[in-house]
């Protein structure tokens, strides 16, 4: 099975939280700003790997947004 998502964010300082995530990207997801809005896109082949993926990054996320 492939598993295919993204999850897109608005932020004040987007340039700067893609940067403070960037050390925990791994190569199961790409993480960018296009128009202002930071995008990550992730696949995996299995749907546990996603799930555990997507927490990683959106609790990674919610702590940049804080500091920055």
């Amino acid at each position: 099975m492939r598993v295919i998502g993204a999850i897109v964010s608005i932020h004040a300082h987007p340039e700067h939280v893609v940067s403070a995530l960037s050390p925990d990207s791994n190569e199961f997801m790409t993480v960018e700003v296009i128009d202002g809005r930071i995008t990550a896109k992730i696949e995996s082949e299995s749907l546990r790997s996603m799930i555990a993926t997507v927490d990683d990054y959106l609790m990674n996320l919610s702590i940049s947004e804080r500091l920055c």
